[in-house]
């Protein structure tokens, strides 16, 4: 499973012309999930993203995590993170699981993380053609894989 997060002012979802979830400062979190995905891998990284130190504190230091910092979390669900390129211009999604796989893993991602940050997860429509805005503040951003936990 991998995983964007970017670090926001606001963030939101709209699909089809009308807005389906919006926070204030808190994490995007974009989510890809391949076939190789488990309850395993939900855990480290709902635990990592909610204690990751990515926040100021008062000194202006990213210090605080999103759970100190009290922000909100939007997730949503995208294949394209599986992209391999290393065969022509056309990236091939083959790593990226199918839906009667990723669907479950998704919904019990965003589950885990609403349980871990102690509050409800704002989120896109899994596999929906979503127009997704954001204000990145810093900017910060950071990739995190949990096939790449050592």
């Amino acid at each position: 499973m991998r995983i964007v997060i970017q670090r926001v002012r606001h963030a939101s979802v709209t699909i089809d012309g009308v807005q389906k979830s919006a926070i204030g400062s808190g994490m995007l979190i974009l989510v890809g999930i391949e076939e190789a995905d488990s309850r395993e891998d939900i855990d480290w990284l709902c635990k990592k993203t909610v204690n990751l130190r990515i926040f100021d504190d008062e000194n202006g230091v990213m210090n605080r995590s999103i759970l100190e910092a009290g922000g909100d979390i939007l997730v949503v669900s995208q294949f394209t993170l599986h992209a391999s390129t290393k065969k022509g211009n056309r990236p091939s999604y083959i790593r990226a699981a199918k839906p009667d796989i990723s669907i479950p893993l998704y919904e019990d991602f965003c589950r885990t993380l609403s349980q871990d940050l102690g509050k409800p997860v704002q989120t896109g429509v899994f596999g929906a053609d979503m127009k997704v805005e954001l204000l990145n503040d810093g900017p910060v951003t950071i990739i995190i894989d949990s096939k790449n936990k050592e």
